[in-house]
């Protein structure tokens, strides 16, 4: 723990450097929410003695404190460290949304195109209601296509990553509508592991090539991956435990590394907090950041979902405003093994992301990231 304590403090002192309050008193602020949060942290990852937590903020696309908690590796008593690498479950919906950006603004697609027009597969779903609009990119980016939230199919989450487009297209005809497209928010997983096949077809190349060279490298994220392998990636993976009946199993989690069916899209993307922190950036519209225009950068922030205008769903984000109309964008993951948040307010381009590498920990990853995030942002007016 000495290694991540150090780079700890080194970072921290980076920060409240770059962050330049013009007053100490704002300084302070900084300073006491930080270690508030972190002792929260300390103490929740202590009481649960399980695995460890990494936690990072962002502040215009850069990484300007880190920390980390507790252990990356039971077995080896590795410590988890800010760059440890963690699954970053449903995060990847974001990372899928942001590709789909890119390619709309390459004019490969429209937002509004019916998905058929890539995927004529889509036409299989079922108990699609007679007259109803086709589905669109939107739709499924936005959890307004009226999907099921999983196929009715239990072999679609198991098997090796290279099979994944084939799980898809499998699961399509598996797959019912439960509602007719953009009626209502439904939160639906194969609905983004369709987006993901329709966006490869759509370009004519492989979904993971295309995030690998679209999003990874120029944002330059390079610990971030579908698959951890080599000698740069594979010994700073986090290893993932189930807590099941106060018994600790890593079974699942690592079963898991070599695929979980059609979940690529959708729950694929290996990630660290620096990372994580440079795609908020992305989407906060950070200069050197930027790989959207800005209109499309602002349809992603845009609420998509017809319920509430004050809080929803854009495309691949979850969105909020507090009571003094401060916007928030982010996403949070959970898979087998793995728990992660990631929060932004992209008018002040400050970000939060937590990585655990357990489930049913003490700490509520999102309550504890916006809470800090709302923190930071009030102490820079």
């Amino acid at each position: 723990m000495k290694t991540a304590r150090v780079y700890s403090t080194i970072v921290c002192l980076a920060f409240l450097v770059t962050v330049a309050h013009p007053l100490e008193a704002q300084r302070a602020r900084w300073a006491d929410a930080i270690e508030e949060f972190s002792f929260s942290i300390s103490q929740d990852v202590a009481d649960d003695a399980v695995g460890g937590i990494a936690a990072g903020i962002m502040v215009n696309g850069d990484l300007v404190w880190a920390d980390a908690w507790g252990l990356a590796n039971r077995d080896t008593r590795e410590p988890m460290g800010s760059a440890s690498v963690s699954r970053t479950g449903s995060i990847s919906k974001s990372v899928t949304a942001l590709l789909m950006m890119v390619l709309v603004d390459r004019g490969v697609i429209r937002l509004d195109d019916p998905v058929s027009r890539y995927l004529p597969e889509i036409n299989d779903l079922q108990d699609r209601r007679p007259g109803s609009e086709d589905i669109t990119f939107r739709h499924l980016a936005s959890h307004t296509a009226g999907l099921i939230r999983e196929p009715d199919w239990s072999e679609s989450v198991v098997g090796p990553i290279s099979d994944w487009e084939s799980r898809i297209l499998e699961s399509i005809p598996r797959t019912a509508y439960d509602s007719i497209p953009g009626a209502r928010y439904q939160y639906s997983n194969i609905g983004f592991g369709i987006l993901g096949l329709a966006l490869s077809k759509a370009a004519d190349r492989p979904f993971i090539e295309l995030v690998e060279d679209e999003i990874f490298t120029p944002l330059g994220m390079t610990g971030s991956s579908f698959v951890v392998q080599g000698a740069e990636l594979e010994p700073r993976l986090a290893q993932g435990y189930v807590l099941r009946d106060e018994q600790i199993s890593s079974e699942a989690p690592m079963r898991e590394h070599a695929g979980r069916g059609y979940k690529v899209p959708n729950g694929g993307v290996y990630s660290t907090v620096g990372d994580l922190g440079r795609f908020l950036g992305a989407i906060a519209g950070v200069p050197g950041l930027k790989i959207l225009k800005e209109s499309s950068r602002e349809q992603m922030l845009a609420i998509q979902t017809p319920e509430n205008p004050k809080r929803g769903y854009g495309l691949g984000l979850s969105l909020l405003s507090d009571d003094e109309g401060n916007w928030f964008a982010g996403h949070g993951g959970s898979v087998a093994g793995y728990n992660a948040y990631m929060t932004v307010d992209p008018e002040a381009k400050i970000g939060v992301v937590l990585l655990r590498n357990y489930t049913q920990g003490r700490t509520n990853l999102g309550g504890a990231a916006q809470s800090l995030l709302s923190e930071l942002r009030a102490s820079r007016r």
